[in-house]
C-alpha cells in the first residue's frame, strides 16, 4: 500500500508540529514525508513495519519451500509470465534461472534486510528480455568485441 497526496506531509509539518504528524502517522499506518532537497521518506510505527518485515519473511520462507519440494521450480516458473510478461523473450533455462536468483534475493529481503538486491535481479533480467525482445539488438550484442573502447563514462 502505498501513501496517497493525502497522507503526506512536508518535512517542514513534521519540523513544525512533530505530534501531529505522529499522530497521523499512527492513525493511518504511516505517512510519507515530503522533502524538496532530499529523498521523500516515510514515519511507521514500528510494529506495523515488523508486521510487514514478518510478511515479507512468511512469503520467502513459501517459496524457498516451493523449491525444496521442486527443485525444477516448474510452479513458480509457471507463474512468472503473470507478474513479468516480458519474460517470454527469456529461453527456459533463463526464465528458471531468474525465478531461482529472484527467489534468493527475496530470501536475503526478508531475512538479512539487503533490500536493493530483488530490484538488481528484476532490473538486470528486464534488461535483458529487453534486448532479445529486439532481433537487430540481440544480434548486435552477440557480435565479438576487440580493443579497448576507452574510459567507462559513470553516472551519478
Amino acid at each position: 500500500m502505498s501513501a496517497t497526496r493525502a497522507d503526506a506531509v512536508t518535512f517542514s509539518d513534521l519540523s513544525r508540529n512533530p505530534r501531529a504528524v505522529a499522530e497521523r502517522a499512527a492513525r493511518l499506518g504511516r505517512v510519507r514525508i515530503t522533502h524538496r532537497d532530499a529523498p521523500d521518506f516515510y514515519l511507521t510505527a514500528a510494529d506495523r513495519e515488523e508486521q510487514r518485515e514478518a510478511t515479507l519473511s512468511t512469503a520467502t520462507r513459501l517459496l524457498l519451500a516451493f523449491l525444496k519440494h521442486d527443485p525444477t521450480a516448474r510452479a513458480l516458473v509457471i507463474a512468472m509470465p503473470e507478474v513479468f510478461p516480458w519474460v517470454r523473450h527469456l529461453t527456459s533455462d533463463e526464465l528458471r534461472a531468474f525465478t531461482l536468483e529472484l527467489v534468493g534475493a527475496l530470501s536475503d529481503a526478508a531475512e538479512l534486510d539487503v533490500d536493493d538486491n530483488a530490484q538488481e535481479v528484476i532490473a538486470g533480467w528486464r534488461a535483458t528480455a529487453r534486448i532479445k525482445a529486439s532481433p537487430a539488438d540481440y544480434a548486435a550484442a552477440r557480435k565479438g568485441t576487440s580493443g579497448d573502447f576507452g574510459p567507462v563514462q559513470v553516472s551519478p
